[in-house]
Parts: C-alpha cells; structure tokens; sequence
C-alpha cells in the first residue's frame, strides 16, 4: 500500500508540478492583494481536485458517453493557455487590470480590480489538465478495491496540498524582487506557458493522427 501511495505521489506530483505552476500562477496573480492571491489559491487547488476525482472514479464512462478522446483535451487546454501566455509577454492583463482599476477607484471599491484566475487557468487547465487527468484515470484504473483507490485519492490530495502551499507562497517571493525585476519574470514565464501550451497542442495533435 506504501508502494502505491508514493509510486501515485511521484506520477501526480511530475505531472502536475507544483514548483512549475507557481511562479506562472504568481504572474497571473500579479496586483492582488495577499488574501485574494491566498484565496484564489485554495480554490484553484479544491476545483482542480474535484475534478481529478471526478475523473479518477468516472472518467472513462464519462468520455464515452460524450464521445470525446483525451488528445481533444490536449489541444483544446493547449490552445487556452497559449492566449493567456500571449496576455503574459505582452502586458496586456496588466493593461487590462489598469482600465479596471480605474473604474474601482471611482467606485470606491477596493480590490475588485483583480481577475479570478483560479478557475481559468489554474484549476483547468493548468492544475487538472490533460496529463493530470490521464495519470488519475490510469493510476485508479490499475487501483483494484476500495483501499488501492482510497490510496491513489490520499496521494492526489497530498499533492494538491503541496501545490495550494506553493501557489500561496509564491506571490510573496516575486513582491520581493521588485516590479521590473517581476515584469521581466512575467514575461519570461509566459514565453515558456506558451511553450507548454504548444506541446499540449503537438501531443495532441500526434496521438490524434498516429504520428
């Protein structure tokens, strides 16, 4: 049961990257404040393990039944990702949340400024994505019983934990290094979110067409 519990951990925790999806998660999270960053973490983090469980105890009848195949995941997540990379390198959230931040100023209203990321993109695709989605499916396909499975699920939630620590801690970290020094890592990360985006899209894209 150990065996399992860490062979499940390992897999969840390479595929899902927790150290990765911080910073990228810090640049989207860029301006908030440090409970709507914390918020917003917790909740990318609870929706992206709802949706791995979803998939870990239905996800193959859930598929067939809408006829759908896990590549169309790949390359529809990568597509989504690849225009939020392009927000990202060309500053263009950071236009958008000014515009938004003025309206707030004459509103009076503190903090609404800020865009809610943690169900786009960080839940999905970035946190529950194509990879994460096929590693639960086959991990809890090769589960048999309820106490393989149960492991399987205590491994995922482990991860997840780790993940909500990491995302919670990395906007402090990039404060730190002071707004051109972040402006530069933002623009840094979303060349290399576009670069994750467009593997989705190629591995999608190969599996699809037997390439």
């Amino acid at each position: 049961m150990i065996e399992l519990f860490l062979s499940a951990f390992i897999t969840l925790f390479v595929v899902i990257d927790p150290p990765g999806c911080a910073p990228i998660y810090a640049g989207l999270t860029k301006g908030a404040t440090p409970a709507q960053s914390r918020s917003m973490a917790v909740r990318a983090c609870l929706i992206a393990g709802a949706i791995l469980v979803v998939f870990a105890l239905f996800g193959e009848d859930l598929l067939g039944a809408l006829h759908i195949e896990l590549d169309s995941f790949r390359i529809a997540g990568g597509l989504m990702l690849f225009l939020i990379a392009l927000d990202m390198v060309f500053e263009k959230r950071t236009q958008r949340r000014e515009q938004r931040a003025e309206k707030v100023t004459a509103e009076h209203v503190p903090g609404a400024e800020v865009e809610d990321v943690s169900v786009f993109p960080m839940a999905m695709p970035m946190l529950a994505g194509p990879g994460a989605i096929a590693s639960i499916m086959l991990l809890t396909a090769k589960a048999h019983g309820v106490a393989p499975t149960l492991m399987v699920l205590a491994a995922l939630a482990a991860v997840l934990v780790l993940t909500m620590l990491a995302l919670i801690a990395a906007s402090p970290l990039m404060k730190l290094f002071g707004a051109r020094v972040e402006a530069v890592i933002t623009r840094l990360l979303g060349v290399l979110l576009a670069a994750l985006a467009a593997q989705y899209v190629i591995d999608g894209l190969k599996a699809s067409f037997g390439l």
